[in-house]
């Protein structure tokens, strides 16, 4: 995964390490770079950043006659990554749902993003996940709207063994999520997922309803999933949908596939919020805790 953004870096350290470290000499190997984020559909605010930083620690560096300079040029760019990617708010989901499970209360996450991004097999995937751990789950097939969701929601969980709260297609998905979270409190059940309609971000009528299951439910974390694969659209939808509902975590879906990798460099950086999750194949099991420096790490090779 992410070889095209591999490959970039891998060129970019190679001609940065053999120029002097000096702004003039610098500025047009950056630009090139700066081209080749963008077409590896890392986001232009992002991409201005990584080369405004990395310029900025490399200029005047002195380098001393037996220091390897790829070294410290490698060094300067693994920092600028990593302040890309990290945010002023760290979620340890593992955490969160030991202090409920303590105060007998069920961890509730609400799962938002639209259609086709894998919303549903994620939410099942992060079951397995909690299960895996120890802890019980139910499941909120508040998606109303979409013909056949409930079903694949309801296969997921007898695959899994977990039980599915559902009502009616055109029901009211908020009152759904309740149900979920009183079913949870009165079986003593760890945690609750809750699926929604997957809407496009400039659906007001559905955005609302969106508003309307959050104000009434208050779940621990709205979490935003989002497919890699669609580029710089990733960031746009993950703008939006912060701004109408407010997120606090991202999942990215189908980065096994990505060649590319800008969605995960960006959506972290635009809406300052971490992502929890990558999902790296088709089973339960596919799906990794989002680590920045092994991200990182991976980029750089």
């Amino acid at each position: 995964m992410f070889e095209k953004l591999k490959s970039g870096f891998k060129g970019l350290v190679s001609k940065v390490t053999t120029t002097e470290l000096k702004t003039e000499s610098l500025t047009p190997i950056i630009s090139d770079f700066k081209m080749n984020l963008a077409e590896n559909d890392v986001a232009f605010p992002v991409a201005d950043k990584i080369c405004d930083d990395l310029v900025e620690r490399l200029d005047g560096v002195q380098v001393k006659r037996m220091e390897d300079r790829k070294k410290i040029v490698d060094e300067n760019l693994r920092q600028v990554l990593l302040e890309v990617m990290l945010t002023n708010q760290r979620i340890d989901l593992l955490q969160k749902a030991e202090e409920k499970r303590r105060k007998k209360e069920p961890l509730t996450l609400m799962f938002v993003g639209i259609n086709g991004t894998g919303k549903t097999t994620t939410i099942a995937k992060v079951a397995r996940f909690f299960q895996d751990k120890g802890y019980s789950v139910v499941l909120a097939g508040a998606d109303t709207y979409r013909a056949g969701s409930i079903e694949q929601l309801e296969e997921h969980g007898k695959r899994l063994g977990i039980r599915v709260i559902k009502s009616t297609y055109g029901g009211d998905p908020a009152a759904i999520a309740y149900d979920t979270v009183n079913h949870a409190r009165a079986h003593g059940i760890n945690m609750v997922l809750i699926d929604t309609a997957g809407r496009m971000q400039n659906n007001q009528n559905l955005m609302n309803e969106l508003i309307k299951i959050k104000r009434v439910v208050q779940p621990d974390l709205t979490v935003f999933t989002v497919d890699s694969l669609i580029g710089n659209d990733a960031v746009l939808q993950a703008e939006e949908f912060n701004k109408a509902v407010g997120i606090d975590a991202n999942i990215l879906t189908k980065v096994d596939a990505d060649v590319k990798g800008g969605a995960a460099l960006s959506v972290t950086y635009v809406t300052q919020k971490p992502i929890l999750f990558i999902g790296v194949g088709q089973t339960y099991k596919d799906l990794e805790l989002f680590n920045p420096d092994k991200f990182v790490n991976m980029v750089l090779g």
